[in-house]
């Protein structure tokens, strides 16, 4: 869809990785499946039969990129894989992941989750040193720290994630080993299963497991590298200085699969209590509860139960809709939203309507649901949002609008509610938000980035002056 039309966070980014395993690309291909919806931009596997690495990476699709001739183009019981969408760097294969180079110490494949908030600095010493980049990704600054150290390969690894300041999720894998670490903060995501007790798995969410067969072990601790040998075996190791759990709230919000649990907790339960919280916090009289699909669906389903309201489908979603698509000359009236969200007149004729999305970015897509219900015949439409209002740009992995392009940056509640045209708008609380992940925890209370909130950042950003040039000019 166009630009325009899109008022969501970009998804970000998954990897997965497979150790001991027979079939391992094919799992692999399998668990990327799983995670497509945390980017769609390119694919890629490289895998490993011990003696060498075999990679192979495209633009699109994870079930367009890997046809079964170019798995078969992929052997070994050991893989790594990833989707992309582009948050540093564009969208060109030659930012396409997993990265495979060689070097002096042999060949490392990488795969990373997350974004390098020194990465430009970084950039810049090395190119005076004489690197040579050949993309324009932050993960590639990783490749060249691993080839300067002088290290042996783990101790190599260990070193560039030292010197690498931001969140990660990353896997790394020679002809000899892999590797999965979790940065400090634990900002992104990153969890631990095993088939049939003989197959480690890692992956961004666990719901990337279940096509597979594997279990969930565990999720893997902020500032925690697990390394795998050649015989499958796992160590753990803890290299990196202990820092505050800072886990990214928004994932919960919208990113992660309903189906996923993140450090101990459901998303599908939080963000049904998000609707929960949400009604009490923001009743309003009205007739149906209606959610934005899919991605307010879970939170519409708790503020129908919370607040005795029924809960209907007044918004019907195209899953059949591409990249591109050709608009009719003559204009139509929101073209690009009713073309992916279509209203139900039986619905919504005539009544209050309670409309719950998951967050508002811009406003834009918005402002055109709210149009396109009242044009259904809807006598009232009231917007509410299972989240705070955004009004930061996210540093940590998240493609989002610059703070001046967020709508909650620069307007109060009451003027977004006239820009979109509904009767009454509401969003979650941030003390809303937190209460709704926490009960859906079995370890108790947590800390987490509320950056995008409140603009508490955790980790500094050197590059900050420099990113949006890095997103215009491709660098």
């Amino acid at each position: 869809m166009h630009d325009g039309d899109c008022d969501h966070f970009r998804d970000e980014c998954g990897v997965f990785g497979i150790v001991n395993h027979p079939e391992a690309a094919n799992m692999a291909y399998l668990g990327l499946h799983g995670l497509q919806h945390r980017g769609q931009e390119s694919a890629g596997i490289v895998s490993s039969d011990g003696d060498q690495l075999y990679v192979y990476r495209r633009l699109g699709l994870v079930g367009d990129v890997f046809t079964p001739e170019a798995l078969s183009q992929l052997p070994g019981n050991r893989a790594i894989g990833h989707v992309r969408y582009s948050t540093a760097g564009g969208s060109h294969l030659s930012n396409a992941q997993p990265f495979c180079v060689h070097y002096g110490g042999g060949t490392v494949a990488v795969a990373h989750n997350g974004n390098l908030t020194n990465a430009l600095v970084l950039r810049e010493e090395l190119e005076k040193s004489g690197a040579i980049f050949q993309s324009t990704s932050d993960t590639e600054v990783l490749v060249h720290l691993i080839a300067r150290s002088g290290a042996d390969s783990i101790e190599a690894i260990s070193y560039a994630l030292y010197r690498a300041h931001g969140s990660y999720s990353i896997l790394f894998m020679t002809e000899d080993f892999a590797v999965a670490a979790r940065d400090p903060f634990g900002l992104r995501p990153l969890c631990l299963g095993r088939i049939d007790g003989k197959s480690w798995v890692v992956a961004s969410e666990s719901a990337a497991f279940d096509l597979i067969g594997a279990r969930f072990e565990r999720d893997v601790e902020p500032g925690e590298m697990l390394i795998f040998d050649r015989d499958g075996e796992m160590t753990v190791r803890h290299p990196f200085p202990q820092r505050p759990r800072r886990h990214c709230l928004f994932e919960y919000v919208y990113f992660a699969r309903p189906d996923t649990r993140l450090d101990g907790r459901s998303v599908y339960q939080a963000r049904k209590q998000m609707g929960r919280i949400l009604a009490e916090e923001a009743h309003v009289e009205a007739d149906i509860v209606i959610p934005v699909p899919d991605s307010g669906t879970a939170a519409a389903i708790g503020y129908a139960e919370h607040s005795g309201l029924p809960f209907e489908m007044g918004l019907i979603r195209s899953h059949y809709v591409g990249r591109t698509f050709i608009e009719p000359k003559q204009s139509i009236r929101n073209f690009g939203v009713r073309l992916k969200l279509n209203p139900s007149r039986d619905v919504l004729d005539g009544k209050r309507v309670v409309v719950v999305d998951d967050s508002l970015v811009r406003g834009t897509t918005s402002k055109k649901i709210v149009d396109n219900i009242r044009r259904a015949g809807a006598r009232e439409v009231h917007v509410r949002i299972s989240s705070p209002p955004i009004r930061h740009s996210c540093r940590y992995g998240i493609d989002t609008p610059t703070d001046e392009e967020l709508i909650a940056y620069s307007k109060e509640i009451g003027d977004i509610q006239k820009f979109i045209g509904a009767d009454t708008l509401a969003y979650l609380s941030l003390e809303g938000l937190k209460k709704a992940v926490d009960g859906a925890s079995e370890q108790g209370d947590d800390r987490y980035c509320t950056a995008c909130f409140d603009g508490d950042y955790p980790i500094d950003f050197p590059d900050a002056g420099k990113k949006l040039q890095l997103r215009i000019a491709g660098l």
